[in-house]
């Protein structure tokens, strides 16, 4: 009885607010990758099919599709938010709105199926990449 005095009420999830200072933008990349595929994939379909395998098949993929699309936005939104500092922003002038865009992306990529709208996301998240890397250097 003590103990559940000290249990939280509310479980808090977070990359890290130490702050630990490892960042990547690889996640974003391997999920961005995995909706251009499950789209692909979707694409590939017998749309005229009816039996469960293929129906089921079908419900897996959007599930993994916009699972992936809300994982991107997850890790975008991380180094958005603790990666990217004031200087970045003076090398970078469209940082922000390259974020902006991405996170759209995300969010276009969940609700529909659609080559162009993932290989755009495709190429914000290597943008993204490419401002992320040349920040190391």
């Amino acid at each position: 009885m003590f103990a559940r005095l000290f249990e939280p009420t509310a479980v808090a999830h977070a990359h890290c607010d130490i702050p630990c200072g490892i960042y990547d933008p690889t996640p974003a990349k391997i999920a961005a990758d995995t909706v251009a595929k499950m789209v692909e994939k979707i694409g590939a379909l017998d749309p005229k099919a009816t039996d469960f395998t293929t129906r089921g098949t079908f419900a897996r993929m959007i599930a993994v599709k916009e699972e992936h699309a809300q994982i991107c936005k997850k890790e975008l939104e991380i180094l958005w938010s603790d990666y990217f500092k004031p200087e970045h922003l003076e090398k970078f002038p469209k940082l922000h709105d390259t974020f902006w865009k991405a996170a759209k992306l995300c969010s276009k990529n969940k609700q529909s199926v659609d080559a162009q709208a993932a290989a755009d996301l495709q190429a914000a998240v290597k943008e993204i990449s490419d401002m992320f890397y040349a920040t190391k250097k």
